[in-house]
């Protein structure tokens, strides 16, 4: 089976992840899907594949080489999905031969994915591509990855020809909502490295990603009849808007780009009585990364230097941290997937992260882990779409990296 009918199966599963959820993972939908993902795997023969309490579904492909010693590499992908996107009942199909112009996702409601708007699209000139009916995304975030992961274990499975040292496989729930990595038991997963299969292009080897925040504030305001308010209502919805100018305009996810972090206001509600804003602060940079905390934190002060101690308060929570760090000690994971890139025809491509992987957290936990592409794009959108043949190619470059692993000694 290639990769991209694993997706088209994958896609019909529900299993966006719900951040306002206590459990592990955070939906149903996520465990019935690793249900699926380990009967999948022991079907392909591997033997130990099995999800564990918290949902997490790990599965060994045991070395072919005699007497083999080198280190274990792992691949690792997510199985949620976006919740604030539409993504139930996806409607997936083939563009057969794609012509290079504007593809019509809806005739009735006249959804369009634009060849002038997503330049991505240009690359893939007579390929065939997975899109959607316009009105969910796809999931190729990260369902692609999982696709790729099976189909290289069903390639090495079935080609005993291809040598290859111990294999570890891993899939994860609640990535989209910071969670993936927070019950990961690395010791259990059993690889000295690994990879997340979860970028966009075939080619990129990502080990640069951002330092992550959230912060999450609290206005407490003063209501009274309106007749009567002159002097005396403070206006908690009103306060949030000020908070938010108050904030860098050009420091915004619309204004930035490359290695530009921002200030990105994902929630905003409130009443007279009580108002609530959610930022999400990113920058690749540390120092930025920590001007950003304590500019959130110098407005707090202003304001309720302005309004009253105790108007605003804030809670600024950390959620990860740029893994470049982790990952230059051990250039060679990043050497070697350059070398698998090259060997499949692609040219490799290395450019900051502008989000974050599980391998970000995970490259803290001791398990060093960049991230590789998908051939998948604009994720998190209805736009989503992928390349059947780029996806091939991205399964080319995890057997060719498990090949290369087979090689080396520890």
């Amino acid at each position: 089976m290639r990769a991209y009918e694993r997706l088209l199966n994958y896609v019909q599963y529900e299993t966006a992840s719900d951040e306002t959820s206590d459990t592990c993972p955070s939906t149903r939908g996520q465990l019935e899907f690793g249900q699926a993902l380990v009967e999948e795997m022991q079907a392909l023969g591997i033997k130990d594949a099995s999800m564990d309490e918290n949902g997490y579904v790990f599965g060994t492909i045991e070395s072919n080489i005699e007497d083999w010693s080198g280190p274990v590499i792992g691949f690792i992908a997510h199985m949620d999905v976006v919740q604030d996107v539409p993504y139930q009942d996806i409607k997936a199909r083939i563009v057969e031969n794609y012509d290079g112009g504007d593809i019509i996702l809806h005739q009735e409601e006249g959804i369009v994915l634009s060849s002038d708007e997503y330049d991505s699209l240009k690359a893939y000139v007579g390929c065939d591509l997975v899109v959607t009916d316009g009105t969910t995304l796809l999931g190729a975030d990260n369902k692609a990855g999982i696709a790729e992961i099976l189909t290289m274990a069903e390639v090495l499975l079935n080609n005993p020809d291809i040598k290859h040292g111990m294999i570890k496989i891993g899939f994860t729930p609640d990535e989209e909502i910071g969670r993936g990595a927070d019950r990961f038991d690395v010791k259990r997963f059993g690889a000295d490295y690994a990879y997340t299969v979860d970028g966009g292009a075939f080619g990129e080897v990502e080990y640069e990603t951002f330092n992550a925040a959230t912060a999450k504030i609290t206005i407490k305001g003063l209501n009274i009849h309106p007749g009567t308010a002159k002097g005396k209502m403070k206006n908690a919805s009103l306060i949030a808007m000020e908070f938010d100018s108050l904030l860098p305009a050009k420091e915004r996810p619309e204004h930035t780009e490359g290695y530009e972090g921002f200030y990105h206001l994902t929630d905003l509600g409130g009443t007279v009585e009580e108002a609530h804003l959610t930022y999400i602060l990113r920058d690749h940079d540390s120092t930025k990364f920590q001007e950003k905390k304590a500019m959130i934190s110098q407005v707090v002060e202003k304001l309720n230097q302005k309004y009253g101690v105790g108007t605003v308060q804030v809670e600024i929570i950390d959620s990860y941290a740029n893994m470049a760090e982790q990952i230059k000690p051990h250039w060679h994971l990043i050497e070697t997937a350059h070398k698998a890139v090259k060997a499949v025809g692609g040219t490799p491509c290395s450019r900051p992260v502008r989000g974050g992987t599980d391998g970000a957290r995970l490259s803290f936990m001791g398990l060093p882990c960049p991230n590789l592409g998908t051939g998948s794009h604009n994720h998190h959108s209805k736009m989503e779409y992928a390349c059947v043949q780029a996806m091939d190619d991205c399964v080319s470059v995890l057997t060719k990296i498990a090949e290369e692993y087979g090689q080396r000694s520890k």
